[in-house]
């Protein structure tokens, strides 16, 4: 992940960055490295290739991560990030390595090995070309047999295919699930009714990100809100994955685990890049944790 901070983005023209930040990203390593700044281990299967890999790998020297290397042919991606003042964020993606079948199935034996003894596996981000649409939904069976659970992150045909498979937590932001039910979300209340339309297809917990609006749990003992007062981001790359990180750290009791979540992911947004909370960032005591909300509440995103 490579990072330009910004006054403000000029098209056209030649600009000097503010700021400028690299570090190994994609969305699975930055919940492994969130975990780890708090004290939880974390390992992390990846795809490892080219000069670009060999970069992520100096990156990630001293990090803690246990990492699972998998060799494949074509590089590792660089995405580009660029944020502007009152944190507007803008994202440039690259398609990443095309994977042959035979990395696939090296990937899904190595988090087959890696989920035994894990108390979670999550499985993040978009899909590698090569990757088959049910490359996730295959994590899932493969991880329940070794007694992991599942929490996915991804979007689009792979989040859909892989709902059936039973995952135990997904967690969608507002633009997932709208795409997920195929319609737009406006208000609590939609956001809720997709949620539970969502919940009925086998997932055992949806848990939604909704930026300036917190965050909504729904399981099978309810739903809940959780938010903090409004502020200003630095930057929101990487806040749904600490707000995922910090549900899977206090993921015993779910009240708990809601409030741990968006205080990791506000505090995540009032950092720099992809950069995850250390202990000193999160103020737990700012989250507001509701039973009841107004479901006609309209959404600020």
């Amino acid at each position: 992940d490579l990072t330009y901070e910004l006054d403000g983005l000029a098209r056209g023209e030649v600009q000097r960055a503010a700021s400028m930040s690299v570090e190994a990203g994609g969305k699975g390593i930055n919940v492994s490295r969130n975990l780890i700044a708090n004290g939880t281990a974390s390992r992390a299967v990846a795809p490892i290739g080219g000069p670009s890999g060999e970069q992520f790998l100096s990156l990630l020297e001293g990090s803690g991560i246990e990492l699972i290397r998998v060799p494949v042919d074509e590089p590792v991606r660089t995405n580009v990030g660029i944020v502007e003042h009152e944190g507007v964020v803008t994202k440039i993606n690259a398609a990443g390595p095309r994977l042959s079948s035979d990395e696939v199935d090296r990937i899904l034996t190595d988090t087959a090995s890696a989920s035994h003894r894990a108390t979670w596996l999550a499985a993040c981000g978009s899909l590698p070309p090569g990757a088959p649409v049910d490359f996730y939904a295959r994590v899932v069976a493969l991880a329940h047999d070794a007694g992991c659970q599942v929490a996915v992150d991804s979007s689009g045909p792979p989040l859909s295919a892989t709902l059936k498979a039973g995952p135990d937590l997904i967690k969608p932001n507002l633009e997932e699930l709208s795409e997920l039910v195929g319609r737009q979300l406006t208000t609590f209340g939609e956001v809720l009714a997709a949620a539970k339309e969502v919940r009925a297809m086998g997932v055992g917990i949806v848990l939604v990100s909704l930026g300036a609006d917190g965050a909504i749990l729904l399981d099978e003992e309810g739903a809940l809100h959780a938010e903090t007062p409004p502020f200003t981001p630095r930057s929101t790359v990487g806040a749904g994955d600490a707000l995922l990180a910090g549900f899977l750290f206090a993921s015993g009791d779910r009240e708990a685990a809601l409030v741990e979540a968006v205080a990791w992911g506000a505090a995540a947004a009032r950092l720099p890049g992809s950069r995850g909370p250390a202990p000193g960032d999160l103020d737990r005591q700012a989250v507001s944790l509701h039973t009841d909300f107004d479901l006609d509440r309209r959404l600020k995103g």
